[in-house]
């Protein structure tokens, strides 16, 4: 039951506006707050251009990228397609060099400090922070850098006679 009181008779009516006044009230000072919050953002986020050599494609993309996103999403969200696969990080799909500017990656697992040192990155979990000119890798190339020395000491010959045994056993 809704119990209302007369606006002549509640002394604090000029104080508290009623439920819908007050929800109608919230939401029109969020939306504002919200506009505000992303002009202020857009203002203050610096924006990077960023060249991506794709060897495997042979193209070049430029594009730009502001400080706060990740270079894959931006790429992305501008209709430009580049390597990836995890998205997290994790694999070496989307590894670059980077030839000129940097490129802070807190997130990148795939990427050993050795290799950052090197100047490898990874696009999906990359935010650029000057202007970045980077260039595609192989992919099996970065992850032999990586991993390979605790998997093996080169590739793996292909045993028939092991092969035949565990079949044998099936």
């Amino acid at each position: 039951m809704d119990l209302r009181i007369p606006v002549s008779c509640s002394p604090c009516s000029s104080i508290r506006p009623n439920r819908r006044n007050r929800a109608s009230t919230l939401a029109m000072t969020a939306k504002s707050q919200l506009q505000m919050d992303s002009a202020v953002t857009s203002t203050q986020v610096p924006t990077h251009s960023v060249t991506v050599h794709d060897r495997k494609r042979g193209v070049v993309h430029t594009f730009s990228v502001p400080e706060d996103q990740y270079i894959l999403h931006s790429a992305e969200s501008q209709d430009i397609s580049l390597p990836f696969a995890c998205r997290h990080g994790c694999c070496t799909s989307c590894a670059v060099r980077i030839k000129s500017g940097q490129i802070r990656q807190p997130e990148a697992l795939g990427i050993s400090a050795e290799l950052r040192e090197k100047g490898y990155a990874l696009l999906c979990v990359g935010f650029p922070s000057t202007d970045v000119e980077v260039e595609t890798q192989d992919e099996d190339e970065v992850y032999w850098l990586q991993f390979g020395r605790y998997f093996a000491r080169g590739p793996i010959d292909r045993d028939d006679y092991a092969l035949e045994l565990a079949m044998g056993d099936e």
